[in-house]
């Protein structure tokens, strides 16, 4: 095994379920995180030296204590040289790995704790309100706001323009929930466990066509925390590290109009670059972890990355290829559409599913055999692609 290659491995994983919990703080699910990862880790507390703490949308008051030091005080932690907050909306989980790796090449640090917390569903006075500061988060108070636009309709734009050029139909796009919600109903921390058809969907309140509800995320409360380490180290700390083989990213846009693409986005040459950096190719990986706020932007990643053929995937996810047991699983922790949104925590959920995948330890949905997965995240009006490929191995 060649260890100099991976840039990092990830040692330890936490991560309380999605839900509504009204009686909750924020900074408790930012703790029971945090523990559980250090406790999956198997070191001392007082072996963190970093902490990059992301941001939550609920609250920027919970985001300036997280920024300024209160998981180092809560926890206790002795030795912390740096607590830095990240931020890049659902890309920040992509951009703390790539922090965290640095610092860790260059020796600055030996273990980084990566924690978030939100209380999307309960943190915010009303559920209008929530559901006003995600619609428009991200996007141009001049030219996009004023003019009725929100997540909802911009991913209208995107979905109407890639079944243009596809011929992908709107029962393909329900199958990519179905499939997600199959994968979900085995998972124990996810909200969304009870069985749903392409009937459900499709009879569902339409919200932009075509777009329905149940084709929507839901936003809730919750939290994950990883602990990320060296290569080199790794293997003298926990039996089974999972290394991070390679990163890719490409920022494009702010406005989405600005977007060149809306149908493809940045994740063919992210993938590019994280493939060329892991040694790998798409026929290497077993599991596909890919950001899915609404159906069509799981269905793009999927393509970009090169698993099928551009206007194929609608077709692949009907089929059930990507449900459990079949040739590609995807998206296996539920993802957004059934686990729940909370935030920048739904690319943390993938990236810590992607772990329990490669460790072997994902219960009921555990993938036979599989040794490297890939996950992507976005941030945004889906401004930037990133790329992640982890191995339990280094090839």
């Amino acid at each position: 095994m060649r260890r100099g290659k991976a840039k990092g491995a990830i040692i330890g994983i936490g991560e309380v379920p999605t839900g509504r919990f009204q009686e909750s703080e924020a900074i408790e699910f930012a703790l029971k995180s945090a523990k559980m990862a250090i406790e999956d880790a198997g070191i001392d507390k007082d072996e963190i030296d970093c902490i990059l703490p992301t941001a939550a949308m609920f609250s920027g008051n919970f985001t300036n204590e997280m920024a300024t030091g209160r998981i180092v005080e809560e926890l206790g932690l002795k030795n912390v040289k740096t607590n830095c907050n990240v931020w890049s909306g659902g890309s920040s989980s992509s951009n703390s790995l790539k922090i965290a790796c640095a610092m860790l090449e260059r020796g600055e640090v030996k273990n980084v704790l990566m924690v978030q917390a939100e209380k999307l569903a309960t943190g915010i006075p009303s559920g209008q309100a929530g559901i006003d500061l995600f619609a428009f988060a991200g996007q141009s108070p001049e030219w996009e706001v004023p003019f009725g636009q929100n997540f909802s309709s911009l991913t209208a734009l995107a979905t109407i323009r890639y079944q243009y050029e596809t011929g992908t139909t709107d029962e393909q796009m329900a199958a990519v929930c179905v499939s997600n919600r199959k994968w979900a109903e085995l998972n124990p921390n996810a909200f969304f466990r009870k069985p749903l058809t392409i009937e459900d969907v499709m009879s569902s309140k339409m919200i932009a066509r075509p777009l329905r509800a149940k084709m929507s995320n839901m936003l809730f409360d919750g939290g994950e925390a990883l602990v990320v380490t060296s290569a080199e180290r790794a293997p003298d700390v926990v039996e089974k590290p999972v290394y991070i083989l390679g990163e890719g990213g490409l920022s494009t846009h702010f406005v989405f109009s600005q977007e060149p693409d809306m149908t493809r986005f940045g994740f063919r040459e992210a993938g590019r670059q994280a493939y060329e950096q892991a040694g790998l190719t798409v026929k290497d990986i077993d599991v596909a972890e890919i950001y899915d706020s609404y159906p069509i932007y799981q269905i793009i990643g999927f393509e970009e990355l090169g698993f099928c053929k551009r206007g194929e995937a609608g077709g692949i996810f009907l089929r059930g290829d990507t449900w459990p047991g079949g040739k590609i699983p995807c998206t296996t922790d539920g993802g957004m559409l059934s686990k729940g949104h909370i935030g920048a925590g739904g690319s943390y959920s993938l990236l810590i599913e992607s772990v329990r995948q490669c460790r072997g330890t994902a219960g009921e949905r555990q993938v036979p055999g599989a040794r490297f997965a890939i996950e992507t995240g976005t941030g945004g009006t889906y401004v930037d692609s990133h790329v992640t490929i982890l191995g339990s191995e280094i090839p």
